[in-house]
């Protein structure tokens, strides 16, 4: 009889250690598929200031979008929670689209060479963005839905594991990937 509670009692801890360690990877992940997201972010960031300055050599008139965008981009670097990073995200998706309005009126800006590169880092970057987010949702997905059922609620409750955020852009035209293509 109490070779049986031993065994009971053995696989309520082992089942407790492997939920345990099952809800710390998925939260790892979570982090690290947030941390991805971050680096192209970064990595976009880093590029919108060289694409408003080749685009402001042929249009200086329009310096009112400029000004938007290097707020937009301020706003979004500077964001804290992930709620806000959203939103700025949007804003500074539709600040970009206007400067890519702008530069459609510019035949030599389309042809110049920086412009074109750099048109096609941001398309590319837009692109892994677009990608990490959906991994990072994925993961998150995984991990709140881990901490919501039975039995493993238990474990999350016990030792304090919470849901986390979903990263959501918040207006629908920002759900739409910038446009950079002419």
């Amino acid at each position: 009889m109490s070779y049986i509670i031993l065994g009971v009692l053995a696989a309520i801890v082992i089942w407790t250690i492997v939920s345990y360690n099952r809800l710390v990877l998925m939260v790892n992940r979570a982090k690290e598929a947030w941390a991805d997201i971050d680096v192209q972010l970064k990595r976009r960031y880093d590029l919108i200031p060289n694409l408003v300055n080749t685009v402001k050599g042929y249009a200086t008139h329009e310096s009112q979008a400029f000004e938007k965008v290097t707020q937009a981009r301020a706003a979004a670097m500077g964001a804290g929670t992930l709620e806000a990073k959203g939103q700025a995200e949007a804003t500074l998706a539709g600040a970009l689209k206007s400067v890519f309005a702008i530069a459609e009126a510019y035949p030599d800006l389309k042809a110049n060479q920086n412009f074109l590169a750099l048109q096609t880092e941001l398309s590319d970057t837009e692109n892994k963005i677009q990608a990490a987010r959906r991994f990072y949702n994925t993961n998150v997905r995984d991990l709140n839905t881990s901490i919501e059922v039975f039995p493993g609620n238990l474990i999350a409750g016990m030792f304090k594991f919470v849901k986390m955020e979903f990263f959501q852009l918040d207006n629908e035209a920002a759900r739409e990937p910038v446009e950079v293509k002419f």
